[in-house]
């Protein structure tokens, strides 16, 4: 029984704005968790090098120094006086090297003192070029 016989059945319409809402979360979301992959504008081929190893350094002057403050110079041992006298020693170490390297091999348990008064002969005979040899720990 149709009581309403002129009336036309309303059409259920979709509502688009919650629809709307959710694809624009979804759209801020992908936005924000994209990576974008970046491409090199330039493509560089690097130059290849076939070098041999780089032979010592002829110009090393050696000096090690130990708990009970003895000096080698060159594996030669040099009494320490003060750093003038020391220095003159570096220097004939040296002889006419250009620029040589000071390598400075201390024992753990020589005093900090002893590094430098090598450090400061080094100074008053105007080698600028120090450098200290260590050993790696034991992985024990």
């Amino acid at each position: 029984m149709n009581f309403r016989r002129g009336h036309a059945r309303e059409e259920p319409e979709i509502n688009l704005i919650p629809f709307i809402d959710v694809l624009l979360v979804i759209l801020i979301f992908l936005m924000l968790t994209t990576t974008y992959s970046r491409f090199s504008e330039l493509q560089i081929n690097l130059p290849e090098a076939t070098a041999e190893k780089a032979q010592d350094r002829p110009n090393l002057i050696s000096v090690a120094v130990n708990a009970n403050s003895k000096y080698l110079v060159n594996n030669e041992a040099t009494p320490f006086e003060n750093a003038q006298s020391f220095s003159q020693a570096l220097r004939r170490a040296a002889g006419g090297q250009k620029d040589p390297i000071i390598a400075i091999s201390a024992d753990a348990s020589a005093s900090h003192q002893s590094v430098i008064n090598i450090m400061e002969a080094a100074r008053l005979a105007g080698l600028t070029h120090i450098s200290f040899i260590t050993q790696a720990k034991s992985g024990k």
